[in-house]
């Protein structure tokens, strides 16, 4: 996993207030922690922080102003309820080479279900797993190829990248088929009826 580079600032300010004039600078407020450290309270550019977090996890090098410089992952994001792409917060944990981290990867899926229209159900959906901080794995991929209904993928049955362990247990259901639950055709019809009345 490549790193992405970030300036940050030391932040003095705090409070709501603060936190309004932060974000109109487009800066998004948040605090670097853990190794038993002080914790570090930082604001970055908004607009590099929101590209960096498009991938999962992601490997973030935090050049903080003042000649610190530290390697972080993302563990809590705040986003504004409202407003997309807008970030309100971000908690970043403080990690070393070679360190283990425990972090919930994206899981993907590849092939096509068995014919019958089956329907996929995500029971997570994201996998937790403990690995090096440094080589976090973007995603996992599952082939649910020719799965039938009553089909159930657990979390032994995904392959991991080397140096990746389950930090859950072996037997936790991840995703499983479920039959397509055929409709009566009095409740169609009425779904068609209020449709038609919203239209």
């Amino acid at each position: 996993m490549a790193e992405v580079k970030i300036g940050a600032k030391p932040r003095t300010e705090f409070g709501k207030g603060a936190a309004r004039r932060t974000r109109a600078a487009d800066r998004v407020p948040g605090v670097v922690y853990g190794h038993g450290v002080e914790p570090l309270h930082v604001t970055l550019p908004a607009h590099d922080l929101l590209m960096a977090l498009k991938t999962p996890n992601v490997l973030i090098r935090l050049d903080v102003e003042g000649g610190k410089n530290e390697l972080v992952i993302p563990k809590a994001v705040q986003r504004h309820p409202i407003k997309i792409g807008v970030l309100e917060h971000i908690d970043l944990l403080l990690v070393k080479k070679g360190e283990k981290v425990t972090v919930e990867v994206p899981i993907l899926t590849e092939g096509d279900l068995a014919p019958g229209g089956n329907l996929l159900e995500h029971l997570l959906n994201a996998l937790p797993v403990e690995t090096e901080a440094t080589h976090i794995p973007e995603s996992v991929t599952v082939s649910i190829a020719g799965l039938d209904a009553g089909a159930t993928i657990h979390a032994k049955d995904i392959t991991l990248p080397a140096g990746t362990t389950l930090a859950v247990e072996e037997d936790a259901a991840v995703l499983q088929v479920v039959a397509a639950q055929a409709e009566a055709p009095a409740e169609e019809g009425a779904e068609g009826e209020a449709e038609g009345a919203e239209a």
